[in-house]
């Protein structure tokens, strides 16, 4: 039995942070947790379209914050930002909170983002595209980008086959044990006539080391 540990939950806290931010008692804990997962699940569903990397969450006693990491914001906000009040309607009706506030942030580098990665791989292989192809292209173009290592898996019925497998992609370095790199993990899930195929993508951005405050630096040099 293979034993893996999501590399963005092995990190929260070292160098990854939560996408829901906010503090609730037990008898509202539930309810946040659901309404986070309607709102996520809404957004996704009808702005698949527009790139969309993750959907960050904050909340505070009054105020209810959706921010929508995106590599195509212009796509997503409309013209003269109309799409903004349909976003906010659609988070209402998921949402007990009234006050609501959405942000539209832009993913600059789209192919080293590992959830975008994904989906581009998934959406080829429901176009049919042959999976080696889809899945060498996405990491010579992450690689091209500056990515030190990158490692694709698509698992489910392949090219049509009869029995079911997985099969890996892998180049450049990617230490998965080492909590200080900042490795960014993404899946999802190609619906082809074959049934689903899921693809998961492991992207190292290299490593993230703590900034030294000036007492630090002093008391290297003191010494």
């Amino acid at each position: 039995m293979g034993q893996k540990v999501n590399p963005n939950g092995f990190r929260i806290g070292v160098n990854k942070d939560w996408t829901s931010q906010w503090y609730a008692d037990k008898k509202a804990f539930a309810q946040y947790l659901l309404e986070d997962s309607k709102i996520r699940d809404a957004v996704k569903q009808k702005y698949g379209q527009c790139g969309i990397a993750k959907v960050a969450i904050e909340r505070t006693n009054k105020r209810l914050t959706v921010n929508i990491y995106t590599s195509k914001p212009g796509m997503l906000i409309g013209v003269k930002g109309a799409e903004i009040d349909e976003i906010k309607k659609l988070v209402a009706k998921n949402a007990t909170t009234k006050d609501i506030t959405i942000n539209v942030k832009e993913v600059k580098r789209p192919d080293l983002d590992s959830t975008l990665v994904a989906e581009s791989i998934a959406l080829q292989l429901e176009k049919r595209v042959a999976f080696k192809r889809a899945c060498k292209m996405a990491i010579q173009k992450a690689m091209k980008e500056g990515a030190k290592g990158v490692k694709v898996m698509v698992s489910g019925r392949l090219n049509g086959a009869e029995i079911a497998r997985s099969e890996h992609f892998h180049e450049g370095s990617l230490p998965l044990q080492t909590l200080r790199a900042n490795i960014d993990y993404g899946t999802a899930t190609a619906k082809t006539t074959f049934g689903a195929i899921g693809v998961k993508v492991w992207i190292y951005n290299g490593d993230i080391i703590a900034k030294k405050t000036t007492k630090e630096v002093a008391s290297d040099v003191n010494a």
